[in-house]
């Protein structure tokens, strides 16, 4: 998510479209003093479509301890064995259809960074004036693997994106690895865990976190001519999704994720945070979603 106009329920509709079906063994005959999750293949491999609103919780720019709600939106699903979704404010295609245990994807990706476009609470950094939307187009790698620790059905996987500016805008790159442990508890509910870091450019560190002398006497803000590049930030994903008709892969379901960023390097000591905001980045989001 970004702390921004619009927030995606991203990491929240991850379940829908893209994990086993499951089914429960209650059989009158079984043993078990527990439901044993089956996985339906017919739902595994099916066509699916999930579509999501709500609204987020975040700050009013990156590094900002000010916040604002925000609408939220996200899409995920798959045609064919191919998965699509949004992720924040990033859609991205998997070109490689997934596999029953390990899941390797790769696919194209594209962006916007529309970080101090509006909605700046803290008057010294709205004196500093907006900046441009900013697309950026890339793409992503990664790869998973089924069965890992709680059950047949949990999963752990990595990810790495990589994408440029191509509007001469920031006129840099972003970099965002993640890894991400995920194990449904039951037919209807799901939890996720994700670890994640953000490095960026030059570019990037001056478009949205630098302080020139005329910005310094228009905002009262300290100058901060030439921060660079590096490590942004780093940080964590907890999200619960809990069906609230059907299944995780049919109907209704309760979206709910919360997450931390913690800036780093000179992101965390330009005045944008270390005097008007703070290098301690919390977001949150509820919504609902419906897979199809």
């Amino acid at each position: 998510m970004a702390p921004f106009k619009t927030v995606s329920l991203a990491v929240m509709l991850g379940c829908g479209g893209a994990m086993p079906a499951l089914a429960q063994d209650a059989s009158s005959g079984s043993t078990q003093s527990a439901p044993k999750l089956q996985v339906d293949t017919a739902d595994l491999n099916r066509d699916t479509l999930t579509v999501g609103g709500g609204i987020g919780y975040v700050p009013s720019y990156e590094g900002s301890d000010d916040y604002v709600i925000v609408p939220a939106a996200a899409i995920r699903g798959r045609v064919n064995g191919f998965n699509f979704s949004t992720r924040g404010l990033e859609a991205s295609v998997d070109l490689i259809r997934g596999a029953s245990k390990w899941d390797f994807q790769a696919g194209p990706a594209v962006s916007l960074t529309v970080n101090r476009t509006g909605r700046i609470v803290d008057p010294r950094v709205r004196a500093l004036g907006k900046r441009k939307v900013a697309f950026q187009v890339g793409g992503f790698v990664g790869i998973s693997k089924t069965g890992i620790i709680t059950s047949p059905y949990d999963s752990l996987g990595v990810r790495v994106e990589y994408a440029r500016d191509v509007t001469n805008v920031h006129e840099s790159y972003l970099i965002s690895p993640s890894i991400t442990y995920a194990t449904p508890l039951s037919r209807r509910a799901y939890v996720a865990i994700s670890g994640t870091a953000s490095i960026v450019g030059d570019g990037y560190a001056r478009t949205y976190f630098a302080v020139d002398p005329a910005g310094s006497a228009a905002s009262g803000l300290p100058v901060f001519a030439n921060p660079k590049g590096g490590v942004k930030s780093y940080g964590g994903v907890v999200l619960v999704n809990y069906a609230l008709t059907g299944d995780l892969l049919h109907g209704l379901g309760l979206f709910a994720t919360g997450s931390y960023n913690k800036l780093q390097g000179d992101f965390a000591r330009s005045p944008l945070t270390s005097v008007a905001g703070s290098s301690n980045q919390w977001y949150g989001a509820v919504g609902l979603g419906y897979t199809f």
